[in-house]
Parts: structure tokens; sequence; C-alpha cells
């Protein structure tokens, strides 16, 4: 993936559901509703409670623990409220009795109040609470003879009712809280993972992208090339220069596509300067088609980025190649200028032109006019912050094309450049400021000689 496509990373480390919910986690109110039942067992088998009653409570008070084992529990991780319903009636029956003859059965609602809220909605709830309490206070208040007796029953009614309902209504706010936040957190997952794989997605499609790219302007070209000097060799009475060339030009293609495997830096720059790379791209085309062919450079040269040479390179071999394809051209010149804030490169020629003035292809993005190698150099030059400016070199007026004209001897004037076509990149250096996009004609210094 190339390193400039940014993936999306969690913002810290997401650590696993160790178990289940806190809230489905029914050891701990299991173990409260055994000691609870336990206790008061224990306290009858060894008070004076007769015989037969102890039998009885002791009897009943266990058999809410086998209610729970065989409904209550069922019924409290399924949020079954009609399994719930029928398990807290058997609690009320159950405790009804013991609650009336011992006293210490009352040690059983610690255990026997959560089950009712775990178990019920928060109204069913409390219902099931005011029925659980009935028998003990209508005892209470049936063997109470003084003010002494209404308050214990006063007391029992605050401490179980009241205290166990404030709780447990709490209790259920924070559970329903939880499970929101539960399910948050399950969403915010999902969107993670979605996040994820759209990055992956992206990333893939810009190494699809950029390796359509490179082949375009590397294997593809080359294939061109040869098409063409295999048919100018068939109209040729001597045929071993073009097919020379092209025999070297399948072996610079077979370079080409090795370096592409082994995912190295475009094959012109391996081992040379970039100025180097220009210079022998730009007499490869004047071999191959026959033209007239210069390249030069302005301006101190510095070392670029490789980023920027690939750019650069990329740019040249596809302006070269559209003028091998299109332009009918018989002189060809490519200029490098290193400036003090930007780096630019100049494709010009003499022949047809795009049929357009100079513009920016940012600016035409959906244009049909610039085709698949045009606009993939846009995006190439886009990655570096770049501008690309396409169009017809201007009929006179034009004062670089005098000094084209006048350089080296290929051509000799202004009007051997009109109309014939023309592409500008320019490259901000790093630091500087995005590069405009408008032509690069006019920051460019005027030579005299």
């Amino acid at each position: 993936m190339p390193a400039d496509i940014p993936v999306e990373e969690p913002s810290g480390r997401v650590n696993e559901p160790a178990g289940p919910h806190a809230w489905a986690r029914l050891g701990g109110w299991e173990i409260l509703l055994v000691g609870s039942i336990v206790v008061p067992c224990a306290h009858l088998l060894v008070d004076d409670t007769p015989p037969p009653l102890k039998a009885l409570c002791v009897t009943l008070l266990l058999s809410i623990l086998v209610a729970y084992a065989l409904i209550g529990r069922k019924a409290t991780l399924r949020q079954d409220v009609r399994l719930a319903t029928v398990y807290v009636a058997l609690l009320v029956v159950l405790f009804a009795v013991p609650s009336a003859i011992a006293d210490i059965s009352t040690f059983a609602l610690f255990g026997i109040c959560p089950q009712i809220f775990m178990a019920l909605p928060v109204r069913r709830a409390l219902v099931a609470l005011v029925l659980l309490a009935i028998p003990k206070i209508a005892t209470m208040w049936s063997d109470a003879s003084d003010l002494e007796g209404v308050f214990s029953i006063l007391t029992l009614l605050t401490t179980v009712i009241v205290f166990s309902a404030v709780f447990g209504v709490w209790g259920d706010r924070i559970v329903r809280q939880s499970i929101e936040r539960a399910d948050l957190i399950r969403r915010l997952e999902a969107s993670h993972a979605e996040v994820a794989r759209l990055s992956a997605e992206r990333g893939a499609l810009a190494e699809r992208e950029r390796l359509a790219q490179e082949i375009h302007d590397t294997l593809a070209q080359g294939f061109t090339s040869i098409i063409m000097l295999l048919q100018a060799a068939e109209a040729q009475p001597d045929p071993r220069r073009h097919l020379g060339l092209a025999v070297q030009t399948a072996k610079e293609n077979l370079a080409e596509a090795r370096a592409l495997i082994a995912a190295l830096g475009p094959a012109p720059l391996d081992g040379s300067t970039l100025d180097d790379a220009l210079r022998r791209v730009t007499d490869r085309l004047g071999e191959d088609l026959g033209l007239q062919t210069v390249f030069e450079t302005r301006g101190d040269g510095y070392a670029l980025p490789p980023s920027y040479e690939v750019v650069l390179i990329r740019a040249a071999q596809e302006g070269l190649n559209n003028v091998r394809k299109h332009a009918a051209a018989s002189r060809v010149k490519v200029t490098l200028e290193y400036g003090p804030l930007e780096v630019a490169l100049r494709v010009r020629d003499n022949g047809r032109g795009f049929g357009f003035p100079p513009r920016s292809l940012a600016e035409h993005a959906d244009d049909a006019s610039a085709g698949y190698g045009l606009q993939a150099m846009r995006a190439r030059v886009e990655q570096v912050r770049g501008s690309i400016t396409v169009g017809d070199v201007p009929a006179g007026g034009a004062n670089e094309g005098a000094d084209y004209g006048a350089d080296k001897g290929v051509g000799d004037g202004a009007e051997e450049w009109a109309g014939g076509g023309e592409l500008v990149v320019r490259l901000p250096l790093p630091g500087q400021s995005p590069v405009a996009a408008e032509p690069v004609r006019d920051s460019l210094p005027v030579e005299t000689g």
C-alpha cells in the first residue's frame, strides 16, 4: 500500500470482554439467596419452635431454592416475564407461612428481594414486594398490643418495602443504562470494523490505481513504441535499424517490468540522475521517430525527493508518448527548470497540438479529451501538490517560443512552435505552498541566447 494513503487506526487498545455482562452474572446473587435461606433454616433446627412447625418452615424455605433452580434461573436469564411471574408467585406463597410462624424467616428477604427485581419489571416487582410483606405485617399487627408493636410493624414495612423498592428501582435503571451502553459499544465496534474494512478497500483501490499508472507509463508505452517501430521496418528496404530499436525497446520494457515487480523506482532513474534520465528518454524519441529533439535544464540543479523524480520522469514519458502517437511533429523540446520555490517540466512540440489553449487538467478533470494517460498523470502530480497544464502553444508574442527555436538549432523562431502542443508540470518544493493551476510559461525566465 502506498505510504501516503491514510488508514484509520483505533485511538486506544480495545479490551476483549472477560465474560458476560455484570448484570447477567448470577453467581453472587445465587450465593446470597442460598445464604439467606440456610441461615434461618439452621436457626430453626436449634430453636424451641415446635417440631411440626419447624419441619414445615424448613421445608418451605428450602423449596424456594428448588423453585429457583427449576424456574427462577431460567426466567431471569431469558427475561421471560410470564415464567418470572410464576416464579415470583411461588416465592410469595412459599415465604408467607415461614414468615408468619418464625421471625427468623424474615432473614430470607435479603436473598428473595433481589430475585424479585431481577425477574420482573419494576412495577410488578414493587407489587410482589408488598404481597411478600403482607403475611408478616398481618401477623405482627394481630399480635401487637401497644405502640411498640405498631412501631415494629412500621419499621419492618419501611425497611423491607421502601428500602428494597428504592434500591430495586435504582438498580433497574443502572442495568438499563448499562444495557444501552453495551449496545452502543457493540455498534461502535461494528462501525470500527466497517471503517477498517473501508480503509483496507481504499488502500487496495489506491494500489490498483498506482499499478495501472505504472503499467500505462512503462509497459503500455513501450509496446506502442515496438509496434510503431515494427510497422516502420516493414516499409523500409533495410529494416535493420528499426528492428534494432524495437529489440532495444523490448529490453527496456523487460527492465521496466522487473522493476515494477520488485517495487523499485522507475527504471530510467536507476543508477542515473534525473537530468540524465530525462535526456535519455528525450533522445530516445528522436532515435525512434527521426525527430529533432533537445533537452535542457535551467537554474542550478539540486536533489529532489524520489517521489518528485518519479512524477517528473513519468510526466516526461507521457508527454513524449503523446507526441509519438498524436502530434505528427518534427521537433520536440523538453526543459527542466530548477527554481527557488518550485521545479517545472515543459514538453513542447511543433505538431498538430491539442486543439485548445493552455488550461489546467484539474479544472477539466472530466473532460473526455484527456485520455487515461493524462488523467493518471494529473493524479500523480496532485499527490505531491503540483499542477499540470496542457494546450496549444500560442501564436506570436510567445517569448518562450523564440528562445526554444533559437536553441541548438531546433527551430528558428516562435512561428516554429505556434499551434504545437505543450505540457507543463509544476511541483512546489517540500515546505512550500501548493502550486497554483496556471500555465508555467509566465514564471520561466526568457533566454536571449
